[in-house]
């Protein structure tokens, strides 16, 4: 491979200078990629196309020197395949036409088949690794059992997840069958991105961050734990690197070092030197420059590039080994490529060692 910054920085082994990619880096910022939206017709229709999907992964790299291509996709592409039926309303995000709110409705899901009802996200997955012919690593990806769970029980997106919290006080055996056979999906999910060419792989816990530390535990901890342990992944140099991402996962870095995971993605309430002390250097740190930075002068993104990139090695005994920068969430439609640019630029020159 060309560039396994990535992959080396996942494993905390040395590399030349710190590895960068940004959530939702593919997307609705590039005027190309709004191009081949308006070409698909939607979305969705962008998302199961393996060629479009292929395109718009590819569309970041041709702008920027990232480390990394990241599937084009969506996490609710689980519990579409599970028959809750997604569909997006302009300006509201995503919807399900059959959301999960009864014991029947919970006793009718099962595991999708990842070789029919997910074949075309397999199917961008080698078409993606194809095209990228060895220049940066392809990173897979799912929802956490958690977060997949608040939009399947919700019906979509929520200001205060009522509902999905009152079916986990109400009634916690329903809501953990309800992620057990959601963590069944996700682990299938995962191990046939790999199978299917994947070479990193993260999960995005979104919504872990809006349970108190006791809920976090029991609905969302425990079945990142069970992704950790079950997922297979390989042995040594060919082992697939996991990265837990959560967004407000602050107070729980400690126990997601535990899970067995290879890195922790941390939002940017986070200070990376913490992080790193915290986690006591048993697996990598990706994060963390909040995202409405790349809204400020691409002098302030530097400095703030900078920043984030001496509190990691600040707590990290000088070292920048183990750190993969990133974006502390996803970036927004409205913000300019050119600042994009100039952090990815920042990164690498301030990191070289």
């Amino acid at each position: 491979m060309k560039n396994d910054r990535l992959l080396r920085a996942l494993r905390r082994q040395p590399v030349d200078r710190t590895p960068v990619w940004l959530m939702r880096q593919a997307g609705r910022y590039l005027p190309e990629y709004r191009a081949t939206r308006k070409q698909a017709g939607s979305f969705l229709a962008m998302a199961k196309n393996p060629d479009l999907a292929c395109e718009v992964t590819l569309q970041p790299l041709r702008r920027f020197p990232l480390d990394a291509a990241i599937l084009f996709s969506d996490i609710l592409t689980v519990p579409d395949a599970m028959g809750l039926g997604l569909y997006f309303v302009e300006g509201e995000g995503p919807k399900f036409e059959r959301p999960v709110r009864t014991h029947a409705d919970i006793a009718r899901l099962a595991v999708p088949d990842m070789g029919t009802e997910l074949r075309y996200v397999m199917d961008a997955v080698s078409t993606i690794r194809r095209e990228l012919a060895g220049s940066v690593p392809l990173i897979g990806f799912s929802g956490s059992p958690w977060t997949l769970a608040c939009y399947m029980v919700e019906g979509g997106g929520s200001k205060d997840f009522a509902r999905v919290k009152s079916l986990a006080l109400n009634d916690p055996a329903a809501m953990h069958r309800l992620l057990d056979v959601t963590t069944d999906a996700v682990i299938a999910y995962l191990a046939a991105q790999r199978d299917a060419g994947a070479q990193a792989l993260q999960v995005f816990d979104t919504w872990g961050g809006v349970l108190s530390p006791s809920m976090y535990r029991e609905f969302s901890l425990r079945y990142l734990q069970r992704i950790a342990h079950e997922l297979p992944r390989g042995d040594g140099e060919d082992r697939t690197p996991l990265i837990l991402f959560g967004k407000g996962n602050g107070a729980h870095l400690e126990a997601l070092a535990d899970t067995g995971t290879d890195a922790v993605g941390v939002d940017w309430t986070v200070d990376l030197g913490d992080a790193v002390r915290r986690t006591g250097g048993r697996v990598a740190i990706q994060g963390n420059l909040d995202p409405v930075t790349l809204y400020a002068s691409p002098e302030a993104i530097r400095r703030e590039a900078g920043r984030a990139l001496d509190d990691y090695a600040a707590g990290n005994g000088g070292s920048r080994e183990g750190h993969v920068f990133n974006l502390g969430h996803g970036m927004s439609p409205d913000m300019d490529p050119e600042h994009a640019g100039a952090l990815v630029a920042a990164v690498h020159e301030l990191s070289a060692r």
